[in-house]
């Protein structure tokens, strides 16, 4: 099984690491335009099925030859780049899968639908954390119903240390700031809704040494879940965890202007945002150590009854291999779908988001057999996603009623 991934920054890196670990994996192809990367991903890796190639990732002419023969590619190049890779995998009869990162762009590959159908190839944008794993949970969730009033969906990247800002930038200052700027879709009352960012302050309780921290609206998280259950949940939405104050620190900068995208002045090109950018990466970027704190609670009713069930993962940095958990918990999933298309288990082709591509029990289970701790607790009546109440445990999962009829999937951006 031969897989290319294009990038070997510190996504495409991690993505590399753990397939070149996989026995049925041959061989991974790396492609990026710095020679540094790529060496340093060889010298790390020390294997004969690490391939690397330094190429441009917009030059398809030298690209297309080292895609062809793929099993699948992988993007984790800039996310403007996806919509053109994706074609060209198409034209190659190659998968392709990244993870997301902008739903404008995710929608122009969702686009190429019917095509990939006839073709008989995957397109699966949005495999990361979340969007991502966090969207396959819900749905998994959702499956052990026999009605679903609400779906909570809750994650984030935390410092172990968080002082002095309360945050640090785990990948893109670029993505932290459309997060936070862009509106956030979610349902409510069953009907699809728009909310502004940084709003809908919860706290929410984890285990020692986090205790308390705060959770908000952020864009990008659902990317086209809401559209998926809009008629089919009540309630539906997603907010990113931070240490206490992160949201108030980020609203007084942002309220001075500076995510704005227009120039400071006549006399130069650069813009509010680009500034606030360049800080942020200097100020909050480099090695830290992480965590992801992660948690999904359902709400329906088995045979009649309430019950929640939710899921929960704490993901710490690891010092063995020195990667943090943000990698760990982006590169792991992306690369599950990736092997699962690539060993046949999904038949047929479209484009799609994993949460309807993959089947979701086995996902589930190979995420935690690659050692990402992932839990699920069953509990009585409805509880609460931000304090769980430990006395509503239940120690085996409920009985069913009538099991409903599963929803056909389909295309989300149609």
């Amino acid at each position: 099984m031969r897989i290319t991934i294009i990038g070997a920054g510190a996504i495409g890196s991690a993505i590399a690491s753990f397939l070149v670990r996989q026995p049925e994996v041959t061989q991974v192809q790396v492609c990026d335009a710095r020679a540094r990367n790529l060496q340093e991903l060889h010298d790390r890796l020390q294997t004969s099925r690490l391939r690397s190639f330094q190429i441009d990732a917009r030059d398809h002419g030298v690209l297309e030859p080292i895609l062809r023969g793929s099993q699948v590619v992988i993007s984790a190049a800039p996310p403007q780049l996806n919509p053109a890779l994706a074609h060209l995998c198409l034209e190659l009869g190659v998968n392709f899968c990244d993870m997301g990162g902008n739903d404008q762009i995710v929608r122009q590959e969702l686009a190429l639908h019917e095509e990939a159908v006839k073709r008989a190839v995957w397109i699966v944008p949005n495999c990361g954390l979340a969007p991502g794993l966090i969207n396959v949970l819900c749905l998994y969730g959702i499956d052990q119903f026999d009605e679903v009033e609400a779906a909570y969906l809750r994650v984030g990247d935390v410092p172990l240390d968080p002082h002095p800002f309360n945050f640090r930038i785990s990948w893109s200052a670029e993505k932290v700031i459309e997060d936070y700027t862009n509106p956030v879709q979610i349902i409510r009352d069953g009907h699809l809704e728009t909310v502004e960012p940084l709003t809908g302050m919860e706290r929410i309780h984890f285990e020692d040494p986090f205790g308390e921290m705060e959770a908000f609206y952020t864009a990008g998280g659902l990317s086209t879940l809401t559209e998926q259950l809009a008629g089919r949940v009540k309630v539906l939405d997603y907010k990113s965890i931070r240490w206490p104050c992160h949201a108030s620190q980020m609203r007084f900068v942002l309220g001075l202007g500076f995510g704005e995208p227009r120039t400071i002045d006549v006399r130069t090109h650069l813009t509010y945002r680009d500034v606030l950018v360049r800080r942020m990466r200097q100020r909050l970027g480099g090695h830290y150590e992480d965590a992801v704190l992660l948690r999904v609670a359902i709400q329906g009713r088995k045979a009649g009854q309430p019950y929640t069930l939710l899921y929960e993962m704490i993901d710490r940095y690891h010092q063995a291999d020195q990667l943090s958990a943000m990698r760990r918990c982006t590169a792991i999933p992306t690369a599950l779908v990736a092997l699962m298309i690539a060993a046949g288990e999904v038949k047929g082709g479209g484009a799609l988001p994993p949460e309807q591509v993959v089947p979701h029990g086995r996902f589930y289970q190979r995420l935690t057999e690659h050692g990402l701790p992932l839990t699920h607790r069953w509990y009585a009546g409805y509880v609460e996603v931000t304090h769980p109440d430990p006395s509503k445990v239940l120690s085996h999962p409920p009985a069913s009623g009538k099991k409903r009829r599963k929803k056909q999937a389909t295309p989300s951006s149609r």
